[in-house]
């Protein structure tokens, strides 16, 4: 892979928002709702993350645990994007801010439910973020719910995607992309953030031979990736995912592109 400058991708990933707060509550906060948002295209969803974030002030911790229902119907008021809409992130909000006040952390809250099972884990996080927020009076006061499992995953099915990846900003680290904040977790329990990008890249450089974006998939590349960092699997992620999502890699190889890439060895499109 050719050297890309940190700074210039983080711009266009979702982590930009955290990075913005120096105290660890407005990072932990910022970092859930910008990760949770997080899907389709930036330039869609990055407009809408900072619109709430403009909403909740330089505090935004501070402001999530002084929320009520009443606070979030002005807040999110008009607030639609793709599949969520104002319920739904009323619920993420008034889940993180009643979290915040009985656990003092979004940290305490995750490892409370933690299990021998990562899966699990990250299934009980989002059922104790949903259960923690009032959803009748939510609904009652803002309307229906439309997204909110999309939104806030039980991660039974599918890969979890967004919640491993508020999960790798937590807890791997401190370095330039990710924040290393969550100290009572180790990076090796950390499970990829398996997306489109990280999917079709690992799949031709023999990461997993699985076809389909899904729980066993993201573990089968995980554990390929331990092997060559046990301690760290995920460390990977970041540039794995940006260089689909910069085009250095798209689904349609370009020759150039393969050419100057030093994984090409490795991949069974670019050795052709």
């Amino acid at each position: 892979m050719e050297s890309r400058p940190w700074q210039a991708r983080v711009k266009a990933d979702p982590v930009e928002f955290p990075h913005r707060y120096a105290d660890p509550r407005d990072v932990e906060t910022v970092a859930l709702l910008a990760a949770s948002l997080a899907y389709g295209r930036a330039d869609l969803f990055k407009p809408k993350i900072a619109g709430i974030l403009a909403g909740l002030g330089p505090r935004p911790a501070r402001a999530l645990a002084s929320l009520d229902v009443a606070k979030a119907k002005e807040l999110l008021g008009g607030f639609v994007y793709r599949f969520n809409l104002p319920s739904d992130v009323a619920v993420l909000l008034l889940g993180m801010g009643r979290s915040l006040d009985k656990f003092g952390s979004l940290e305490a809250a995750f490892v409370a439910g933690e299990s021998t099972s990562w899966q699990t884990t990250l299934a009980r996080f989002a059922k104790g973020l949903r259960a923690a927020a009032p959803e009748k009076e939510i609904v009652k006061k803002l309307g229906p719910i439309r997204g909110l499992h999309h939104l806030l995953p039980f991660a039974e099915a599918g890969a979890a995607k967004r919640l491993n990846l508020y999960l790798r900003w937590m807890v791997r680290g401190p370095d330039p992309i990710d924040f290393g904040i969550w100290k009572q977790l180790s990076p090796a329990q950390l499970v990829i953030p398996l997306d489109t990008h990280v999917m079709r890249i690992s799949k031709w450089l023999g990461l997993t031979r699985r076809s389909t974006i899904g729980w066993a998939t993201a573990e089968e590349v995980t554990a390929s990736l331990r092997q060559l960092d046990p301690a760290d699997p995920v460390r990977y992620d970041f540039a794995l995912c940006h260089y689909g999502m910069s085009g250095a890699c798209p689904a349609k190889p370009v020759k150039a592109n393969c050419q100057r890439c030093s994984l090409r060895a490795e991949c069974r499109i670019g050795s052709r």
